[in-house]
């Protein structure tokens, strides 16, 4: 007989879901010298629908937001705007059309390639100068599959040896955050402050809330 499905973690079976959301994904902060940035999702979700990916980037807006960071969402792909087209390009395109919807006072633009996200010199060329709000400037960068995402994030980490902190889990109904067996004191300080962050952002987000119903 088949083996029964695995149970689902802890924390979707005590936490369970944030209202809204019905994946947690996960974002690691890379503490570059020019900056941070938010890559997601980089250790969880390994090939998300559209609707998937939508969820992640809303998620790492809010992310951000929650550390005073500005989010400007780039949804990454192998090509840029209409230059392309494939099914991967395809469900980046529609990704970004439904994260819009969902988040409608939040910066998207995908599909777009990672220099073209990062780099003003070539956004004005591929959007030949034309004004956009992420094109160039993004700081929060989502991978299109846990292959793409995983693998950028450890190339980046090596390449320029910055601090990686995460992974940081989103979606769930209170923040939760896990450390490997093998974690460093400071690894466990970073995810202790991290998490105390999410706390006060979800706390502070949940007064305000209640303050504009009143």
């Amino acid at each position: 007989p088949p083996s029964p499905p695995a149970p689902p973690p802890p924390p979707l079976q005590i936490i369970k879901m944030q209202p809204g959301f019905n994946i947690v994904s996960s974002v690691f902060f890379m503490l570059l010298n020019e900056g941070v940035k938010i890559f997601g999702d980089c250790a969880i979700n390994v090939t998300p629908s559209d609707a998937e990916l939508a969820q992640i980037a809303v998620a790492s807006a809010a992310t951000a937001r929650a550390f005073g960071i500005d989010p400007r969402v780039a949804m990454l792909s192998y090509a840029t705007g209409d230059s392309n087209t494939g099914e991967l390009i395809d469900r980046v395109r529609s990704a970004t059309q439904r994260a819009r919807d969902a988040a409608p006072d939040d910066a998207f633009e995908g599909p777009i390639q990672f220099d073209a996200a990062v780099d003003p010199a070539v956004a004005a060329v591929k959007y030949k100068g034309a004004d956009n709000a992420v094109a160039g400037k993004a700081n929060v960068c989502i991978f299109p599959t846990l292959d793409a995402g995983n693998t950028a994030y450890k190339a980046v980490q090596q390449a320029s040896k910055c601090i990686a902190i995460g992974p940081v889990m989103q979606g769930l109904r209170l923040p939760v955050n896990d450390l490997s067996r093998g974690c460093t004191v400071n690894d466990i300080v970073n995810t202790v402050v991290v998490t105390a962050v999410q706390c006060q952002a979800q706390k502070e987000a949940a007064g305000a809330a209640a303050a504009s119903e009143n």
